[in-house]
């Protein structure tokens, strides 16, 4: 069994992004995995469904049947909805109508019951400036949950200044299918820092399925080239170091840069790396407030990682 500290580590961590690279699965191959997931002793972990906008239509026809199937027991309450966070391009007002429609039809009631139902509770939207997310907080609707993706290589200072008591989100690119993608330890160093400073919500997305810093292939080619991914412990232990004040940047690059798996102890307590220390409850609170989670293109890698190491 996981430890009391990797529960709180891992509880909705991952956010299931199956239909993008590496793993680029049909929409009906990336549903049925969702729906399989929902089912495994590891389902805490699993948050949304990650969905291009463009593709909603297509998502509703291929979860139809996995949802009209998914009936909870006779002495149990209803399943949850499944979530869904959509990736918006385009014009921001016909997207928000879109999703409306969709909830409409997916929402619980007359039309839906028990396990139909799915609603959108986040968008993600890539930003170049901080002066679109000024423009865009104006629109939206409190029933939606925004992370803003910013240029990895920006001054996160205004997008942070931009997003500060907003209540919503930043999210950074950390890998991709090729080295050059993957962002180095003190540019997600600083995402940390700022952003924390500032009290604003982070996301992270693409190549942290793997638990620890290590050399990896970034496809699932027999030729994929290889380059140093980032962990996605190194890089949540890193946020909660940052929420709990318990670190400073030369030891968040440190511990981005960790590749022993040694280094980490997720205790039934606290969470440590080498000499840095936090509780439980330090942890639950990054989490919730802060360290909220990351896009994975597969679910299954990061849970079997974590069981090779002994944490589950």
């Amino acid at each position: 069994m996981p430890s009391e500290t990797m529960k709180v580590l891992l509880n909705g961590l991952i956010d299931y992004a199956g239909l993008f690279p590496p793993a680029q699965l049909s929409m009906a191959d990336a549903v049925a995995e969702f729906a399989r997931q929902r089912r495994s002793p590891h389902a805490f972990a699993l948050a949304r469904f990650i969905c291009p906008l463009t593709r909603i239509d297509e998502w509703t026809a291929a979860a139809a049947n996995h949802l009209a199937t998914e009936k909870p027991p006779a002495d149990q309450p209803a399943p949850d909805a499944w979530g869904l966070s959509v990736l918006l391009d385009g014009p921001l007002d016909a997207a928000l109508a879109a999703i409306e429609r969709f909830n409409d039809h997916h929402a619980l009631g007359a039309q839906h019951k028990h396990a139909h139902s799915a609603v959108i509770d986040t968008i993600e939207i890539k930003v170049q400036t901080p002066e679109i997310i000024d423009k865009a907080i104006n629109l939206l609707p409190e029933d939606l949950f925004p992370f803003f993706e910013v240029p990895p290589d920006a001054d996160f200072r205004g997008f942070a200044a931009a997003l500060a008591g907003t209540g919503f989100g930043a999210k950074l690119r950390t890998g991709g299918v090729v080295p050059q993608a993957i962002p180095t330890c003190e540019r997600v160093a600083d995402f940390l820092i700022t952003f924390g400073q500032a009290d604003v919500p982070i996301k992270c997305t693409a190549g942290l399925h793997h638990p620890i810093r290590g050399e990896y292939a970034l496809t699932y080619a027999p030729d994929s080239p290889r380059g140093v991914m980032h962990g996605f412990l190194n890089v949540f232990l890193a946020a909660a170091m940052v929420r709990a004040g318990r670190t400073d940047r030369v030891k968040l690059i440190a511990l981005l840069s960790e590749t022993t798996p040694q280094a980490f102890n997720l205790g039934p307590s606290s969470a440590a790396w080498r000499d840095l220390r936090i509780d439980l409850d330090q942890l639950a609170e990054a989490r919730e407030e802060f360290a909220i989670c990351f896009g994975s293109c597969s679910f299954r890698e990061p849970i079997a990682e974590l069981t090779a190491l002994g944490q589950l």
